[in-house]
């Protein structure tokens, strides 16, 4: 048995898919750093090189070849330091791979192949890739290291487990780029704790962090100790550099014909003193949705080229949420905000716009839209002849007011940041062409009960009413007919949202969703309001993800769908 310190460290970088030169650079000044502080070992997240997911980039041969030159070029930095680097690697017969190049002593000393693909949820692996297979240790020194790559290491019998069974690795490197969803770090750390007691080795769990699309990273990667005990921990939501010395005991290499080993030559001594492993405190529920929120925001217009932002602020609790998070996320000097009142708009929520406004010191516009809305209705008038008013009136006002904030857009640059939350969004409580037009949904993904807790949050946070506290207590409406209200169109929030997270996050059945104590007639009204609305949603911006299955990419239901419980 030799006795072994090695120094870890896990770069947690945030990376924009595309960007093979920029996110090359940022690894190198990366394993810069790690070299300076030591370190014997730098991971990076999966598939850093070109960002993740690279989804149909990948059918393009320029772009994967554009990432072979970039490994090659990294590898000549890699004098005195091991870096784990997720890729794309390609074989002779064309075939493609989610690697990790393992580069050392300034070459590609093994490339290891993801193994298990995911194929559910956001993920789409299996349309692009190849899986890997076989078992690989990598001995630096004396030391066996093992390396794989996110999935392989959820199952109990992944290949992490059996490097460590049949190959003896005492540290397994494991690199990721795991969307965050709430509640999903309890979830990873407890799975990695139970690999770790399994195994009686190291896990040393690297994660991305960044927006890209619906997704965020959450970073917040791990070393864990062979009891469980968690070591390290990055922060949530942004870059690190985590690093740590573990002290192993390695076993003599053993005899296993069916393991490879691949030499990644001999540590230099690590450096005194050794570095305080960060060990990040875990954020509460909430306020860990606000930095996802906040992350997105930043991290969408910032890689697609936009510094500003307009939200329509209807003097409601969604569009002020929506408003103080892009404020936070971008500067006031970068949001503006747009009121567009019309003859049902209230002077409550003429009040309360300009208070929310005023209270973050962002720009603010009024633009009134009564006479846009009189011309629709005269030129509108002989068609309209006899028929009684409906939502085609309520409609108008709607669309009358995404058609300004397009036009804004235009002429400004900036991005329109749309209101919409998950419950309007589930049961099409939303006007096509009207408050959903726009460039990025922030807040689609959070139901309307999460909406009123994440703002009373912030307000706790701040001290003040950031959100005054009339859009908290007013009942919720639309105000596009005279006394209008949400409940006079849909079930209380406080039904509708657990009917909503039953059907649609869980899959359960009428009768499943009745046992927990809902009216039959209410469950099966919300499941077909549901069900009529996905073309909607089709049509609806992309918006940040933070439950376990938002709609789009978790929820692939077909527009033309006869099918009823």
């Amino acid at each position: 048995m030799t006795r072994h310190t090695v120094r870890i460290a896990m770069a947690q970088i945030n990376t924009a898919v595309g960007a093979v030169d920029d996110n090359a650079r940022k690894i190198r000044h990366r394993i810069a750093a790690a070299r300076a502080l030591g370190a014997h070992l730098v991971s990076f997240p999966e598939l850093a090189l070109c960002g993740y997911p690279p989804e149909d980039l990948l059918f393009h041969p320029a772009f994967v070849d554009a990432g072979r030159r970039a490994i090659d070029a990294l590898a000549a930095h890699t004098a005195g330091i091991v870096a784990v680097v997720g890729c794309v690697e390609r074989d002779a017969a064309g075939h493609l791979y989610n690697a990790a190049a393992v580069l050392a002593g300034g070459r590609v000393a093994d490339v290891y192949r993801k193994q298990r693909l995911p194929n559910y949820g956001v993920f789409d692996e299996k349309r692009y890739f190849e899986p890997g297979d076989g078992i690989a240790v990598h001995m630096l020194g004396t030391l066996p290291i093992g390396i794989s790559i996110c999935e392989d290491i959820w199952p109990a019998d992944g290949p992490p487990v059996r490097q460590a069974q049949v190959g003896g690795a005492r540290i397994l490197v494991n690199i990721n780029a795991s969307p965050y969803h709430a509640g999903k770090r309890e979830e990873r750390e407890a799975m990695l704790a139970a690999r770790a007691t399994a195994t009686g080795a190291f896990v040393c769990y690297n994660n991305m962090v960044g927006g890209q699309d619906e997704l965020v990273f959450d970073g917040q990667g791990v070393i864990v100790a062979p009891d469980g005990t968690i070591l390290a921990r990055g922060a949530a939501f942004a870059e690190e550099l985590i690093c740590a010395d573990l002290t192993v005991d390695a076993p003599a290499r053993p005899h296993a014909p069916d393991v490879r080993h691949v030499s990644l030559g001999d540590p230099p001594a690590a450096p005194a003193p050794a570095p305080v492993p960060n060990l990040a405190e875990p954020l509460p529920r909430t306020e860990e949705i606000r930095r996802a929120l906040l992350l997105g925001i930043r991290d969408y217009l910032g890689k697609n080229g936009f510094k500003k932002a307009l939200i329509g602020l209807s003097g409601g609790i969604d569009s002020a949420l929506v408003a103080v998070l892009a404020r936070e996320a971008l500067g006031p000097e970068n949001v503006t905000c747009v009121y567009m009142p019309s003859r049902f708009s209230s002077d409550l929520s003429t009040r309360d716009a300009r208070a929310l406004a005023e209270g973050i010191g962002v720009r603010y516009l009024e633009l009134a839209i009564e006479p846009l809305f009189g011309a629709y209705l005269q030129t509108l008038a002989g068609p309209f002849k006899g028929l009684a008013p409906n939502e085609a009136e309520e409609n108008l006002q709607s669309r009358i007011r995404g058609n300004l904030l397009m036009a804004l857009s235009n002429k400004t640059g900036a991005l329109v940041l749309t209101t919409g939350n998950k419950s309007e969004m589930a049961v099409g409580y939303a006007t096509l062409y009207g408050d959903m037009a726009g460039g990025f949904a922030v807040i689609k993904d959070l139901p309307k009960q999460l909406v009123y807790a994440l703002s009373r949050h912030i307000n706790r946070v701040a001290g003040r009413p950031v959100i005054p506290e009339s859009i908290l207590t007013r009942e919720p409406t639309a105000e596009l007919r005279a006394d209008q209200k949400d409940s006079d169109s849909l079930p209380p929030y406080d039904v509708l949202d657990p009917i909503i997270e039953a059907y649609v996050e869980r899959n359960q059945s009428q009768d499943e969703i009745v046992a927990l104590g809902f009216e039959q007639d209410t469950v099966r009204r919300v499941m077909r309001m549901v069900d009529l609305a996905e073309y909607k949603r089709r049509q609806a911006p992309p918006g940040i993800r933070i439950t376990p299955r938002a709609f789009g990419r978790d929820r692939r239901m077909p527009i033309t769908n006869r099918f009823r419980e």
